[in-house]
């Protein structure tokens, strides 16, 4: 399989660097693996990510699946011509996490012109998938967009 990406040699830690001052680096989202179609990333649940009974809130779920379905986006395209932002997300909680570290991992359902649409599963240390999320994102011209 040929790989997915627009720069072949990107690595994880200019990828982590992205996240510096965001919402991704204050939750201790950590980018770990890259793959030809995929892109892998770490959350712990601790304090930052729980909400009140002890479980990891899904909202923290959510921002995951965003973080790596918009940064696999960004990925894909050639950045100094196009943009991408998040367009509608979803969210299933199949089970709860109430400790340790979860693992996300993107991969592609459509990558199109102007649009492209991302399957992220959730899974625990165990191996026991968490979250089910599919994450739909619009491709922009930069030339369109006032930054």
């Amino acid at each position: 399989m040929s790989s997915i990406w627009f720069n072949k040699d990107f690595s994880l830690e200019e990828i982590n660097a992205m996240s510096i001052g965001t919402m991704a680096e204050y939750i201790g989202i950590r980018f770990s693996e890259i793959g030809d179609n995929f892109l892998k990333a770490t959350m712990p649940v601790d304090d930052r990510t729980k909400q009140p009974y002890g479980l990891m809130h899904g909202g923290a779920s959510a921002v995951l699946a965003e973080t790596l379905g918009s940064v696999a986006s960004a990925l894909v395209l050639d950045q100094t011509v196009s943009l991408c932002v998040g367009l509608e997300i979803n969210a299933n909680h199949i089970r709860a996490a109430r400790q340790g570290i979860v693992t996300g991992t993107a991969t592609p359902l459509h990558l199109g012109a102007s649009t492209h649409v991302w399957d992220i599963k959730i899974h625990d240390e165990k191996g026991k998938l968490v979250c089910v999320s599919r994450l739909t994102v619009a491709v922009l011209k930069r030339k369109d967009i006032s930054l």
